[in-house]
């Protein structure tokens, strides 16, 4: 195990040895998360360049906030595999791993004379996991993948937004975050099939854009079944009403959810028109569905006469479904966040301290922790190089010299 004397604190993934090989968002996650709840990884970067998202989205005076939230937990080493020196300090370390992460373009790794099967010849119990645009294979396999694609091919971006506008994209990485919690669990059912049915290691193919599609609800099955295709509908929903964001006197903002009969009932008492339940047009759900211009007019002239916290006061007290609509600043300063641990405030070397979010889900007994954020490029080349692998001060310093790390 590699020694970097940042904590002797473990979660349930300690003694998991994973090498991130990738660059950005779906990799960078995966890794996260792993390393969140005690895998050792081993994030290698090119000894120049290293991962793109070190200079990607906000920087503080130089230092990249995505890559010190992503980078939290592992340990960075340099290293170009382009050389046959590279290649060889590359499979010494994955011949030592349990997990293999990486999110090139597919035929990249074949490309270095890395393929995971010539990998698996030296480590046969390595699960690798091959994350990309469009598969591993499939026509569109050799194109270039990014999330903005996946949002975009996947039927979500057609479905986000309003029916009177274009189709929306996210704000940030939502397909390559929803790869890499897929993926994640991916990397666990394989472990559990290798260390408790008896297997081996295996590869893992997934792409960004089939996770996204999958979370979307029953779209292909309402298409067969109904020949419908679903439109946008804004913040309402196709399925329940009401459903939607107001804005309060005050100029902010809440939604409302009701999903089952009880809680739009109850949305109808803390609006003070308990007669709506016997109203034919708000009845029930298809009603409500049917006439849902009208029920958003009537919620929406009650709150323009109330405050924000006058409507979550009178929610609460009614026991119907509202949230306010936050921002960041918000988040901060939430006293349930603030209850729960949500955020995290970590030391630092290069921002003297940095504010992220905090582990999740929760263990009762071997929970996981954030320990550090992202690292400097190749702060642990010794550790790694020198501790795991058991390579001389001479080795390293001809490694150096040949700029392979």
């Amino acid at each position: 195990m590699i020694d970097t004397n940042d904590t002797d604190a473990t979660g349930p993934l300690d003694g998991l040895l994973v090498v991130e090989a990738g660059t950005m968002i779906s990799a960078g996650t995966t890794g996260r998360l792993l390393a969140d709840f005690g895998a050792t990884v081993v994030k290698v970067e090119h000894p120049e360049t290293g991962d793109h998202l070190r200079h990607f989205g906000p920087q503080a005076d130089g230092t990249g906030l995505w890559w010190k939230y992503l980078g939290r937990n592992k340990q960075s080493v340099t290293l170009d595999v382009s050389g046959p020196d590279g290649r060889t300090v590359f499979e010494d370390l994955v011949s030592e791993a349990d997990v293999l992460l990486e999110n090139f373009r597919p035929g990249t790794l074949e490309k270095w004379g890395l393929a995971p099967e010539s990998l698996r010849e030296r480590n046969e119990d390595l699960v690798v996991l091959r994350i990309s645009g469009f598969g591993q294979d499939g026509p569109y396999s050799s194109r270039p993948g990014f999330g903005t694609l996946a949002e975009s091919m996947s039927g979500f971006a057609y479905l986000n937004g309003f029916e009177d506008r274009p189709p929306l994209l996210p704000p940030t990485g939502l397909a390559d975050s929803v790869a890499a919690m897929f993926s994640t669990f991916a990397v666990m059912f394989a472990l559990w099939e290798r260390e408790v049915n008896g297997g081996t290691g295996q590869v893992i193919d997934t792409s960004l854009v089939e996770p996204i599609f999958s979370i979307l609800g029953p779209q292909p099955l309402r298409y067969d079944q109904l020949d419908e295709v679903e439109e946008r509908a804004g913040n309402r929903s196709t399925s329940s009403a009401p459903r939607n964001v107001y804005e309060t006197g005050d100029g902010r903002y809440v939604a409302i959810s009701a999903s089952t009969q009880p809680t739009a009932i109850r949305v109808f008492e803390a609006i003070d028109r308990p007669d709506l339940t016997d109203d034919p047009r708000f009845a029930d759900n298809e009603s409500r569905l049917e006439n849902v211009e009208e029920l958003d007019a009537i919620i929406q002239d009650w709150m323009d006469e109330r405050s924000r916290e006058e409507v979550l006061d009178v929610f609460e007290e009614t026991g119907a479904t509202v949230a306010p609509i936050y921002n960041v600043a918000d988040i901060v300063e939430d006293e349930h966040y603030q209850a729960r641990d949500a955020l995290v405030d970590v030391p630092d070397d290069e921002l003297g301290s940095g504010t992220v979010q905090n582990v999740v889900p929760k263990f009762s007994d071997t929970p996981g922790e954030v320990t550090h954020l992202g690292p400097r490029k190749g702060e642990h080349n010794d550790a790694v190089y020198g501790g795991l692998l058991g390579y001389d001060d001479e080795t390293l310093d001809d490694l150096r010299a040949a700029e392979v790390i």
